[in-house]
Parts: C-alpha cells; structure tokens; sequence
C-alpha cells in the first residue's frame, strides 16, 4: 500500500470522481471520500455502490458543506480522521476535491514525497503577504463573527459585518495563534495532521475558526505553523483563480498548458472535458519528467487571460465587460483621421486625400441625413449602415465599431459643425484619432451659397457657435487625441505646407507632396465676412481676411503655382 492517502471532498459529477478515485486507488493510495450532504441520498447511495468493490476506498461521515462556511473544514476533519484511522501506512494525507485532476503519474507523487517524509506542503502566509485576497475582509476575517452565509444570506451579511464595524466589535484571537491563510488545497504529514486533531485545544479551535469567514483557507494554514517543523509554503495542486476570486476551470483545449506546468494535480477540471480525463488518466501521461512542480511556468499565460478578460482588446466593447466612463481599454482598436474644413477649402478634396494616402476616406460620416461612407457605400464592414437613425442611438459605439470592423486599414472622415456633435468628446479623448481642424471653413459654402442674407447670417452664428463649443473640447485638458487647429487665414498662407503636415500623419504613399488640390475661388470673402460683421454678427474663428476694394475684385485671380494639380 502507497505512503499517500487522497481524501477527496465531493459535492458534483459523481462519475467523474469515481473514475478519478479508481485512478489513485490503481496506484496503491487509499482514498477517503467526503460526500456533500446536500447530494440527494439515492444518489450518495448510487455513487457508494459503484464503489463498493474497491478495498482502498471508504467514505466519512457526511457534513452540509457551503462556500465560506465552517462546513467544509469539518468535511476535512471528518475524512482526514477516518484516513489516519483506518491506513496506518500513510504518510502523507493529501487533500483533494472531486473536480481535481492528476497530471503526472501518481507513483511519482509518491516518489515525489518519499524523499520528503517530514514535509508540509501548505500555503501558509500573514494577511499582510497576502495578495490575492478579493473584496476586503483581510485581518477583518478573524476580528469580526460571521454567522450569516454570504451566498445565501448576503444582506445579513453584510449588515453584520457593518453593525460590528461600527460599535467596533472585535473578537479576541486565541493566545498563541498568528492567523495564516493560504490555498485549502494541502499534502500534511501523518505527524502535523494528527497533531491538529488530536490537540487538547481543538474545541477552543474549532469553536474560533467555526465563525471565521472562509475558515477552510485559515484553518489547517494557521495551525501548521503550531506544530510542523518542516513547511514548503506551496501547494502541490495548481489552483488558478480569476480577478474575482473565482477558480479557473480547464477545458479540453488547456491539455498542453497543463503538460507544461509539471504539477502532479490541477483543479478545476470541467465535468465534460473528455479529452484531459482521457489523456491523464493512464499511467504513461507525463511519465518521465521528474521535474518539480512548477505552476509559475503558466503564470504569463494566466496573467494575460485575466488581462484579457477585464480589458480586453483595444476598442472591442463586450456586454460582460462594458467599460465604465474612462476605464475603457482604449475607445478604439487603431488610429483614424478627422478632418474639419477640408472639403469647404478644397475641390475634390476626397478623392485627391485617397490617392494621396492610400487610406479609406469618408464624406460627413456623423452627417444629419446619412453617414457619408466611402464610395457612397449604404453598408460597410461589420453591415454597419448609413442610416442616420441606426447612427444616431449611440454615435460613440458606432465610430468604435467602424474603426473595428476596418482594422488594418486607415479611416479618414470629415467633420463639420453642421454634423451631429454627439462623439465629440469620444474623438477628443481618444488617443487614437488625428484631428485636423480649419476653423471657420464652414462660412465658404455659405459664401458660395445664394440664399438671403439674413437666413445666411443666422446659419452663421449658428455654426460658429457650434465650432466655438468644439473647439473648447479640443483645446480642453481632457483631450488626449493628436489635434491640430488652423484658423482659415494661417492654413491658406500656406496650405502646401500644412497638407504635407496631415498626409504624413495618415501615412503617405509617396514622398513629398507634388500637388495639391484646388482652392476654391475665395474672391470676395473678405468682404462677405465684412457684411456679416455689419449686420451685427462677428465671424472670428475663421482669422484676419482683409476687405478687397472693388478694382481687386473685378480683377481675375491668379492662380498659385501650388494649387495645380
């Protein structure tokens, strides 16, 4: 009979704890099974028949056991008492629970602790070194009483908890104990279990440790350190637990990642993962490797899925994780350009900007009637629609998912105060956007326009209140987008220049700019901005335009050499 004894606590997937414990009992190592009394009899029943042929096997007196409940530990109690009782051969009670896995063959468990017959292997720490401990409740887990049960009972629970806080409630920790915490997960020699229960104090324990909250992870870590004279502050099963405090469970598809971790056990192993019982569960798996178990190895990986899993990607929003406002894990997956005033500015701008660039580029994407998609597309990437409606109900989410659904490829859209200003302050918080602003361009379509002027007038003040308001957001301390802003006058002083600047931000497909496109005629803008200030409105935010007398005028443009295609 093997020097190691398995006490298995139990409370789902009875096969599966059947056909493990078959496995430990294959090799030599007699079992001790703890079935939760919340299982129906028949069903303990079923399970204690199934087994009743096997001579290693026996099964302890039956506790309702609870997460975070005094029960669990009395299971342990229970089983690891029949253990020593009945298996005067063991050595070693190694605890286990019916969702646990061997990795490795069990004989070099066996070898592993032969060579170690006076070893503890049991996490045991002080709360001030421990780090794992979720949502409070450290030192406060042995001052306070916890009668109630957290699952069932949550608010008793933590109306307790507030009560004692408050009156400054505390309970007095036995004399000579310095709590510990640390995995419930131990291997305990024969010597320091059989201490642990066979202590004259066990009632005083027991009675402390029976209203500590999740008493089975300080329990038997506590009161090692009383009387083990050898401890390996480790646990020998690899146990991985999430940023919530809830275990990892492995799936068929974690096989190799288990390989890896040279561990003799793992937990939590899925009911149906039929390939890792199938590939563990036969005596040749990991054979050979006598390395020590090393759970640290997989540590990078289970670090990036909890990453994964509380950030996610860049700019991927999902239901069971939605950010809160500023917690995003960036508002988009890649970097887009906005550009206000261009198309005002210039003829055929957007077409020239695709050439020049190679990227992607947009009319009005947030305009009133429809998003203006590239090549007057209705749909794009992802079946995203133009339709203003769809657009409009979440404006942030719809420029994310555009940015998503083209990842690899560049974004350009315009931008205009005559648009809807709803993303505004998504864009200027988002470190992937470029914004390229030229303030006041928005006054050159008016210009062009033949409509009355006292309608003109009001649009006017209406748009240039509008880009007052974004500009505020853009120049705010709150931004974090890469934003350039040109009052109308400073970019055609020297538009070639302030091109380069935004084309090479998108990233060019060829060197420097050759050509440009067309200014719009502006003959006479000076002085439409003048009949806009005497009619009492004051156009500010498109710069210093000087009033052109008549003879300038009536006199035919020149066209400037830069602005040939």
């Amino acid at each position: 009979m093997s020097t190691v004894g398995i006490v298995m606590l139990v409370h789902t997937a009875l096969e599966r704890a059947e056909q493990v414990a078959r496995h430990w009992t294959a090799a030599g190592c007699p079992v001790v099974l703890h079935v939760d009394r919340n299982v129906p009899r028949k069903t303990f029943q079923a399970f204690r028949g199934a087994l009743a042929d096997d001579p290693l096997i026996r099964f302890s007196r039956r506790h309702r056991c609870e997460w975070g409940t005094w029960g669990i530990v009395a299971a342990s109690q229970a089983a690891s008492e029949y253990m020593l009782s009945e298996f005067a051969e063991v050595r070693h009670v190694f605890l286990a629970s019916g969702s646990c896995l061997p990795l490795r063959p069990v004989q070099e468990l066996i070898d592993y602790l032969d060579v170690r017959p006076a070893t503890d292997f049991i996490e045991s720490a002080t709360t001030a070194d421990v780090p794992w401990i979720v949502g409070g409740l450290s030192a406060e887990r042995f001052t306070l009483r916890f009668p109630f049960s957290w699952r069932r009972h949550r608010k008793l629970f933590d109306a307790y908890v507030a009560l004692q806080r408050r009156f400054k409630l505390r309970r007095r920790i036995p004399a000579g104990l310095v709590p510990h915490m640390g995995s419930q997960w131990w291997c305990l020699t024969r010597r320091t279990l059989s201490a642990i229960l066979e202590d004259p104090e066990r009632p005083r324990h027991d009675a402390y440790f029976r209203h500590v909250w999740i008493p089975d992870e300080s329990y038997y870590q506590t009161l090692a350190r009383l009387y083990s004279d050898q401890i390996e502050s480790r646990s020998l099963t690899l146990s991985k637990f999430d940023y919530q405090g809830k275990p990892h469970i492995f799936y068929d598809d974690h096989l190799q990642l288990l390989r890896r971790s040279d561990c003799f056990v793992a937990r939590k192993i899925w009911p149906h993962a039929e390939r890792l019982y199938q590939a563990f569960l036969t005596d040749g798996a990991g054979a050979g490797t006598r390395k020590e178990p090393n759970p640290g190895k997989i540590d990078r990986i289970f670090a990036k899925a909890v990453e994964r899993r509380t950030r996610g990607r860049k700019g991927l929003y999902m239901q069971s994780r939605y950010p809160r406002h500023g917690e995003e894990n960036g508002l988009t997956s890649g970097p887009y350009s906005v550009l206000q005033g261009f198309t005002e500015l210039f003829e055929d701008f957007e077409t020239w900007l695709a050439r020049a660039t190679g990227a992607r580029v947009h009319g009005h994407v947030f305009a009133p009637g429809r998003a203006e998609l590239a090549g007057g597309q209705e749909l794009i990437n992802g079946c995203l629609s133009d339709t203003a409606a769809l657009r409009d109900y979440n404006p942030e989410s719809y420029l994310s998912n555009l940015i998503w659904n083209t990842r690899g490829e560049r974004q350009c859209f315009q931008f205009g105060p005559g648009d809807t200003q709803q993303a505004n302050w998504f864009m200027a918080r988002d470190t992937n956007a470029q914004i390229s602003v030229i303030s006041g361009a928005w006054a050159v379509p008016l210009f062009k326009s033949n409509r009355n002027f006292a309608d003109l007038r009001r649009e006017a003040a209406r748009l240039q209140r509008i880009e007052s308001e974004h500009l505020k957001i853009l120049r705010s301390h709150w931004a974090k987008a890469r934003i350039r802003i040109w009052s109308m006058a400073e970019f055609i002083e020297a538009p070639m220049e302030n091109l380069q600047t935004v084309v090479d931000e998108i990233g060019s497909t060829g060197g420097h700019l050759s050509a440009a496109p067309r200014l719009v005629d502006l003959s006479g803008f000076g002085q439409f901005l003048q009949n806009l200030k005497n009619q009492g409105m004051h156009p500010y935010l498109m710069g210093d335009f000087p009033v052109q007398s008549l003879a300038q005028q009536s006199a035919p443009p020149r066209r400037k050499p830069y602005l040939v295609k």
